[in-house]
């Protein structure tokens, strides 16, 4: 299936646009593959929430995460099916422990300072196949992603919904481990991947 859609798609983006380089090719294959990926997992895992009455909450708990997701990186699996099987595991635990569990206030402002920390510390975290090799944008994306981290926090700390209140630290808390060097060392994935293109 993954494969039909990749080759149709790039059989119609040939036909239609015949002179684009082999550079930008590749690139439009690489960004379909991510929408494929994107696409299919998401049915599932939200399937799995329908199923599991908590499809409002996991939508809403996903949208917080991708909020410092976006500018702070972090590692992606090496497989499909690895990304799939981790990311349901961690996204529909997450948005069930929000649902369900009470963490007292100064124990989210540890949580809330020590993801702050990591957070400034190890974002933006490059991947590979994307470094992020401009240092001016690697500045602006750690001053983005440090400033919502702090405001995860500070709204976990004085919004009364338990939930939502929940989901900002765990959203800032499943990003500090995947922007950790620990976890790319974990997972055998390098780290610091645009020191490899300074001159």
């Amino acid at each position: 299936m993954k494969e039909v859609f990749i080759n149709n798609s790039m059989s119609l983006i040939q036909k239609y646009y015949p002179n684009y380089s082999e550079e930008k090719l590749a690139e439009l294959k690489y960004g379909l593959l991510g929408l494929y990926l994107m696409i299919s997992k998401s049915i599932i895992i939200f399937g799995i929430a329908l199923y599991l009455n908590i499809f409002k909450e996991l939508l809403i708990f996903t949208i917080i995460y991708n909020i410092l997701r976006a500018p702070s990186f972090g590692m992606h699996a090496s497989k499909s099916w690895i990304c799939l099987v981790s990311s349901a595991s961690i996204f529909i635990l997450s948005t069930y422990l929000s649902i369900n569990i009470h963490i007292p206030i100064n124990i989210k402002l540890i949580f809330g300072i020590l993801g702050i920390i990591f957070i400034y510390k190890n974002s933006p975290a490059d991947t590979k196949k994307k470094p992020i090799i401009s240092p001016k944008r690697r500045r602006i994306y750690k001053t983005i992603s440090t400033i919502i981290a702090i405001a995860f926090v500070i709204i976990s700390l004085i919004i009364s919904n338990n939930f939502l209140s929940n989901a900002f630290i765990f959203s800032l808390l499943i990003q500090c481990i995947f922007t950790s060097p620990t976890m790319y060392k974990i997972c055998g994935e390098p780290y610091n991947n645009y020191k490899n293109y300074q001159p």
